[in-house]
């Protein structure tokens, strides 16, 4: 028997189909079940009943309820933190931490990123992913910035890319994750003169 080669042919049966309206129905769940229960007690049957989806639907995506959490972390700090390049260190400081003044508020940042960091305390593997998907990106970029302002002569050769980060971002994330509270006027401006003050000394 020969098989038409005009005829279509068919998906195999049970080939899984991933429809993005449904993947993103579970990452809208999983933001709404960290922020009612935590990393500790969010479970796949919980997204999966927040998502209107049996949890077959969200293994075929994820292996795993953590897998699931670093994704989103990991497309969130992807798009969170691009490289200013405003030719001063002012500038691009002031720049660095608009962007990140916003990130901070984003829904990831302030339910999902300080429930991981307990967590990470107690799981290696959760706190190895949180820096693969968090620090090392804003490692980078803090790394250009010094890069930059050292050849315009802003800043000495021996600048420290990491302890830049610091000083730059450290303020922000503790006056908006940690304390919640808001952004005076000026706010931003008087903390991108003193990182770039603190960096030059």
């Amino acid at each position: 028997m020969t098989t038409d080669p005009g005829t279509p042919r068919r998906a195999p049966a049970g080939a899984a189909v991933l429809r993005e309206d449904v993947t993103d129905a579970i990452r809208a769940a999983v933001f709404e079940e960290l922020a009612a229960v935590g990393f500790a007690r969010m479970s796949i049957e919980g997204i999966a009943r927040r998502a209107g989806v049996g949890k077959t639907a969200v293994y075929r995506r994820w292996k795993s309820k953590l897998s699931l959490v670093l994704d989103l972390v990991s497309a969130f700090a992807a798009e969170g933190l691009p490289a200013p390049a405003t030719g001063s260190l002012y500038g691009d400081v002031r720049a660095l931490l608009e962007v990140a003044s916003h990130a901070l508020r984003h829904p990831v940042a302030s339910q999902v990123i300080p429930d991981l960091l307990v967590e990470a305390a107690r799981h290696p593997e959760i706190s190895d992913a949180i820096k693969a998907a968090l620090l090392d990106p804003q490692q980078g970029v803090a790394a250009l910035v010094v890069r930059d302002a050292v050849a315009r002569g802003e800043l000495p050769e021996t600048t420290d890319p990491d302890r830049a980060l610091d000083l730059i971002v450290g303020p922000l994330y503790w006056r908006l994750v940690v304390v919640r509270a808001g952004l005076p006027k000026g706010y931003l401006d008087e903390l991108a003169r003193g990182a770039g003050a603190a960096l030059g000394a």
